[in-house]
């Protein structure tokens, strides 16, 4: 291929023009000019990635069957058919299963904080035209979502959406360097910031640096203004070190999110904020909990059974009911002399007889 001068130009031309592109999306933040050109390209490309996504999904298969089957009603020998191939490679799948597993936390978070929530399918991980920790979910617009929505899994928070595109939008993980969410200390008013590190730990800046705050104490959102970006009582993560207070107006602790963000699948976008406030509600059992709860389920299940053997002994000892008026009774009673050695029922009538 020949090489000519005009050639070597525009490569440089069009290099330069990819990293003023990129420089400019990068210094603007949130506020960027390539808003408008990424909403169109998520229009276009959403589609396509949703579409591999399912195609390689034999649930997101078995979904679209069922939703299309009104429509092909010329179809349904085909149809079941499919849906039964479609069975034999889900039986036993455990991605099956921890979709299922995924979806029944989703729902428990959900229903504890009181959030309406679209439910959503991870379809792309990765930079969305900029270097940003960021992931496409295959709902937007169409779906009702708009931008600075909250995200959360069946684990706690996963990020906030940042562009909406007809059917697909972004979502900036809370492991991103440029992502911030006001939290607060379980049980108390202590309130702090949180920022992405680009791995598994957040950064919390405590405004209080007298706060009392420990390994092992766990942070919820505390929730923005319209309840945008953020809405209240969401699972941050648990304290895992704590900084020792050098005479700085705040404290800073390391947080481990709840959620892996390396194993996102289902997510859901909170379009419908809580009515109230539900501070600690969301937060998980501790395992001393639940441990405490086990052993207290165990300890009633084993009075339980006791009691059902006691009355298993009881009625077997009592007998058939027409066997009642042969039984010896309680024995003497010394206060009575005429009841003296002798039983109830038809005993005691036998000896009255004999007198």
């Amino acid at each position: 291929m020949r090489d000519t001068r005009e050639s070597r130009l525009l490569l440089v031309l069009l290099v330069s023009i990819a990293f003023a592109l990129i420089t400019m999306d990068l210094r603007s933040g949130e506020e960027s000019p390539l808003d408008g050109p990424r909403e169109v390209a998520a229009g276009v490309l959403g589609p396509v990635q949703a579409g591999v996504a399912g195609a390689v999904d034999p649930i997101a298969n078995a979904v679209s069957a069922v939703r299309d089957s009104g429509r092909r009603h010329d179809r349904i020998s085909e149809l079941e058919r499919e849906n039964a191939e479609l069975r034999q490679q889900l039986g036993g799948s455990e991605h099956r299963d921890s979709r299922i597993q995924q979806l029944d936390d989703l729902l428990r978070t959900a229903g504890a904080g009181r959030y309406g929530i679209v439910g959503a399918q991870v379809i792309a991980i990765g930079p969305a035209q900029n270097f940003s920790r960021t992931i496409t979910i295959d709902a937007g617009r169409e779906d009702g979502l708009t931008r600075d929505m909250t995200v959360i899994n069946g684990e706690g928070l996963v990020g906030r959406v940042t562009t909406v595109g007809p059917r697909t939008a972004t979502v900036l993980l809370a492991s991103d360097p440029n992502f911030t969410v006001g939290t607060r200390l379980e049980g108390s008013d202590e309130l702090g910031f949180a920022t992405g590190r680009g791995d598994n730990i957040l950064d919390v800046q405590l405004l209080n640096h007298r706060a009392s705050v420990q390994a092992g104490d766990r942070l919820v959102t505390f929730g923005s203004s319209d309840n945008k970006p953020f809405v209240p009582g969401v699972p941050v993560g648990e304290v895992v070190e704590v900084e020792a207070a050098a005479g700085d107006l705040t404290r800073t602790v390391r947080v481990r999110p709840y959620v892996a963000f390396t194993r996102l699948d289902l997510v859901g976008v909170v379009v419908e904020p809580p009515r109230e406030n539900p501070r600690d509600a969301v937060l998980p059992p501790r395992p001393e909990e639940e441990a405490g709860t086990r052993r207290t389920a165990d300890g009633d299940d084993a009075g339980n059974a006791r009691n059902d053997d006691a009355d298993d002994a009881g009625d077997t000892a009592d007998g058939p009911d027409g066997a009642d008026d042969t039984d010896t009774g309680d024995g003497p009673d010394p206060d009575d002399p005429g009841t003296a050695g002798a039983g109830t029922g038809d005993t005691a009538d036998a000896s009255a007889g004999a007198d």
